[in-house]
């Protein structure tokens, strides 16, 4: 996934600003306990962070 498609995702599902906050407050223990800001800057797979969200905040699997 291009990062681009993750940040329409995360703000298509979440809003642009609850968007903007869990990107930087949100811990994701799926990821070793970082944001999705930091997973994301370490490298990992935009496609990973989006499920981790979608996991912690029970996002239909339809839109995973």
């Amino acid at each position: 996934m291009r990062l681009t498609e993750f940040a329409e995702l995360i703000s298509s599902e979440f809003g642009a600003t609850t968007a903007d906050s869990l990107l930087v407050d949100h811990v994701l223990t799926d990821l070793g306990g970082r944001t999705a800001a930091q997973a994301l800057e370490s490298g990992v797979d935009p496609r990973d962070v989006w499920v981790a969200l979608c996991r912690d905040f029970d996002v239909p699997r339809s839109r995973w």
